[in-house]
């Protein structure tokens, strides 16, 4: 049987039995196919070499040549061919088999007309699918055709970029440069392309991220890899890096823009010095007025009158409140200053810390009637290898935000344990909890969490952000665990150090 109607799907059913042939032939024919019959394997074939379907309905077991023979033949024949599997002996390592041998889908008898129409649907969807695809890919084509056409134009929006653009091959070779990157890179204007990317940029790491990304093996889809360097001449350039793929995805290349920075990187390097400046200038008077205050209110015949003693005490809060953010001020500077690198790193015992860290600020729990438990484990932990201030920072700003965001009366726990290669500990309080929406935001700098329970709690938002630079910086995570009126847990993984 010759397929005529070409607006009908092709459908070839394979199979012994004759009433097989015939019920799918009435079912099929309903749903919009066009059915031809073969009786066993060698006139499936014979007819599919005369007049190819689109969908093939193929018995298993036939005498002669069975289906999976048949199969075979069928993918290197017509490998865009959709074959469905049925049979009567339907068992899962013969649909195994069959699936790997490019089976589309899997059909056991007996079947009812609903499924045998379910299945081809599928495969027909399937087809309009790939068909739309195909017709897509000719009409990106024909577009790319149309683009070439635009070159002249395009090649005059690029050169009046103010941003370097440099693209290149998959190679690594230069295909294309705008006069800006050749002023960024110091260039002669007429620099012509077509050799390696090293010839046009000195910077081993803007080589290899150029050679990446044309090469196809750039990261994550949603994220641009980018690269900062500084050139000969003292410029500071941040080169991120685009692919360019064809339809199938396969990298043609990659689009480089550069920009200067140097301006930016001046302002924050004048940043920096500027808080590390004012955060000295300011520690030194504050202390000392924290340091008489507080004796003022500790000597006894010589405090003051009751009515203004509360002043004083709040005085003495707001210092204390000053103080507490000069030391986030220096912690963020030292840790800007670092690059990200761990400072003075020796090795710490996690135990005696914790203990430190618990003995520094059980007054203030004391004072609001909190508990502060240390749970240590009774095999040594592992040091871990880090900068000794910059780890005692991260737990008294866990410790202490347990503390200040906890009602009187509850317990703040303080675990520590070893995992694998790893030591975790975790600070866990009773307190207000935090809101699903805002955990992406508390290690934001500056970032605070405000309600009626919060508004009483002073800080500068900066204890969290310093929390995860320096866990960052140590190669570690820092993960938080919260409930709304049952409490927070902040768990911090580090490194251990090898003995």
């Amino acid at each position: 049987m010759a397929f005529s109607d070409t607006s009908k799907v092709p459908v070839l059913v394979i199979d012994d039995e004759g009433d097989i042939r015939d019920g799918c032939e009435r079912i099929l024919i309903r749903h919009g196919c066009q059915v031809a019959k073969a009786p066993d394997g060698a006139a499936g074939l014979e007819a599919m070499r005369l007049d190819p379907a689109e969908i093939v309905l193929l018995d298993l077991k036939m005498p002669g040549m069975d289906g999976l023979e048949v199969l075979k033949l069928l993918r290197q024949s017509h490998p865009q061919v959709l074959v469905i599997v049925i049979t009567g002996y339907a068992t899962v390592e013969t649909a195994i088999e069959a699936m790997k041998l490019g089976a589309y889908d899997f059909l056991p008898k007996p079947f009812q007309p609903d499924q045998l129409r379910l299945t081809v649907g599928r495969a027909m969807e399937r087809l309009r699918l790939t068909q739309e695809t195909e017709r897509l890919e000719r009409e990106r084509r024909q577009t790319l055709v149309d683009l070439a056409g635009e070159k002249s134009r395009l090649r005059t929006v690029i050169s009046a970029l103010p941003l370097g653009i440099l693209v290149t091959q998959p190679g690594g070779q230069v295909v294309l440069h705008n006069p800006a990157f050749c002023q960024m890179a110091g260039l002669g204007a007429d620099s012509p392309p077509g050799q390696d990317i090293s010839r046009y940029l000195a910077e081993p790491k803007v080589q290899q991220l150029a050679r990446q990304v044309s090469s196809g093996k750039q990261g994550p889809a949603n994220e641009l890899p980018s690269v900062e360097f500084t050139t000969r001449e003292g410029r500071c350039l941040l080169a991120q890096a685009t692919p360019v793929l064809n339809g199938q995805g396969e990298s043609l290349g990659a689009v480089l823009v550069f920009m200067d920075v140097t301006p930016y990187r001046m302002l924050d390097q004048l940043r920096q010095e500027f808080v590390a400046k004012v955060s000295h200038e300011l520690r030194s008077p504050l202390s000392t007025i924290l340091l008489q205050l507080t004796l003022l209110l500790g000597e006894e015949g010589a405090a003051p009158p009751q009515g203004h003693r509360h002043l004083l005490v709040r005085a003495r809060e707001r210092t204390q409140g000053l103080i507490s953010f000069v030391r986030d001020l220096l912690d963020l500077s030292r840790l800007e200053d670092g690059g990200g690198e761990v400072q003075n790193p020796v090795e710490v015992g996690l135990e005696k810390l914790l203990l430190s860290v618990k003995e520094s600020l059980s007054t203030q729990a004391q004072n609001r009637g909190m508990k502060l438990i240390v749970e240590l484990p009774s095999e040594p932990l592992p040091t871990v290898f880090a900068d000794l201030g910059g780890l005692e920072s991260v737990f008294t700003n866990l410790v202490a935000n347990a503390i200040n965001y906890s009602p009187d009366g509850t317990r703040v726990r303080i675990r520590a344990w070893r995992e694998g290669e790893a030591v975790k500990v975790a600070v866990a309080d009773q307190g207000f909890g935090i809101e699903p929406e805002k955990l992406d935001k508390i290690f934001d700098r500056f970032y605070r969490i405000k309600n009626e329970k919060t508004r009483y709690v002073t800080g500068t938002g900066l204890g969290l952000p310093i929390v995860k630079s320096v866990v960052d910086s140590l190669g570690g995570q820092v993960e938080v665990a919260s409930q709304l009126g049952e409490g927070s847990t902040f768990t911090v993984t580090l490194p251990a150090t090898s003995p």
